[in-house]
């Protein structure tokens, strides 16, 4: 019989699989590599043949220039690729836009790396696509049973009320640029916020790609040049360190936000200095973690990058097999403070 770890086992430089003779995520440049998504703990350059849906790989293209790979091969989501007799699917992941599930077949397993994902409604990615599988691995960023976000137009709504309640601050909204970042913004005009809201200069060039994609952003305009005491009333969206930076001194009087599923845990939202803690996390919940496992109803699951310890415990608890993957290299959502280059982020 075909063991799951003949078909993929971690390796220091990251999940291989040994018939396919490829990586998915790996953390250091290889030969032929499956990418998942395009935050940068997951989408590194340097490989030599990447497999990614088209939006990935534009948003490498963005982030590392047109070389980021010697060869390209996109694949559209519910396409079979095969390498070596392995046959690779791309399925929504539900993450940030292009995120994917990459769904591994050879002869009879089917194993599922589901890279980062979330169960909820995102206006401005594909939602993540429950597939059959023997294995599923699942991250588990949020996977102890206190992290259940609370509903993203429920957040967005106190930022739009602070707004009203202090029309002479200006509202800084910490976000990572990819994926993050438009999804405030969508979020806010869903919610009737129709003015230009502005940018830090890091996230134009991945907004103008959201556009470009269809995802329609409403007017924005570029917090710079502006004198002392600018846009009270207003909002700014800019990577989480430019709000603790000297650049947010500038803004008038400027009430400071964090949009991120770590904003439940108070002490984290005290230590950034955050004013207006938003729960908005592009990660699944400990709901959303076990409501999948419970639809997929897998042979296994093998758990990574996160809280291996709670999910393993459901596991045990649920009659299922549990393994943690112990994968490194990958971040925590917004668990550290990233530049203003958008490329040095972690996932978000």
């Amino acid at each position: 019989m075909i063991r799951p770890e003949d078909l993929l086992h971690p390796t220091v430089a990251g999940l291989y699989c040994p018939p396919g003779d490829f990586y998915v995520d790996p953390v250091r440049p290889v030969d032929r590599a499956v990418i998942t998504h395009g935050h940068a703990d997951h989408a590194r350059v340097g490989h030599g043949a990447v497999l990614a849906t088209p939006q990935t790989m534009a948003i490498m293209e963005e982030r590392y220039g047109e070389n980021f790979t010697e060869r390209r091969q996109p694949s559209g989501y519910g396409e079979t690729a095969s390498h070596n007799g392995v046959e690779i699917r791309l399925v929504p992941a539900g993450h940030v836009l292009g995120s994917a599930q990459a769904v591994i077949t050879w002869q009879g397993l089917t194993m599922t790396v589901s890279g980062d994902y979330k169960r909820r409604r995102d206006p401005t990615c594909v939602p993540f696509e429950p597939t059959r599988c023997h294995v599923f691995i699942s991250e588990a960023t949020f996977g102890l049973p206190v992290f259940t976000h609370p509903p993203d137009a429920e957040e967005i709504g106190r930022l739009v009320q602070s707004l009203g309640q202090f029309p002479h601050r200006a509202h800084l909204v910490g976000a990572y640029a990819l994926g993050k970042a438009q999804r405030v913004i969508r979020l806010l005009r869903e919610a009737g916020w129709d003015r230009p809201i502005y940018v830090h200069g890091a996230m134009e060039r991945l907004n103008r790609l959201y556009e470009r994609e269809g995802i329609d952003l409403g007017p924005l305009l570029p917090a710079t040049g502006l004198g002392k005491d600018a846009l009270g009333g207003e909002v700014v969206v800019a990577p989480p360190s430019a709000i603790q930076d000297r650049w947010a001194r500038r803004f008038a009087d400027p009430v400071t936000a964090f949009a991120s599923g770590w904003m439940g845990v108070r002490a984290r939202a005290r230590q950034r200095g955050v004013e207006l803690p938003m729960i908005i996390s592009d990660h699944a919940d400990w709901t959303e973690l076990t409501d999948t496992f419970t639809e997929l109803a897998a042979e296994e699951y093998w758990i990574t990058h996160g809280r291996e310890e709670g999910l393993l415990r459901w596991c045990e608890i649920n009659g299922r097999k549990g393994r943690a993957l112990r994968l490194v290299g990958y971040d925590e959502e917004d668990d550290e403070a990233a530049g203003s280059d958008p490329a040095r982020e972690p996932g978000a």
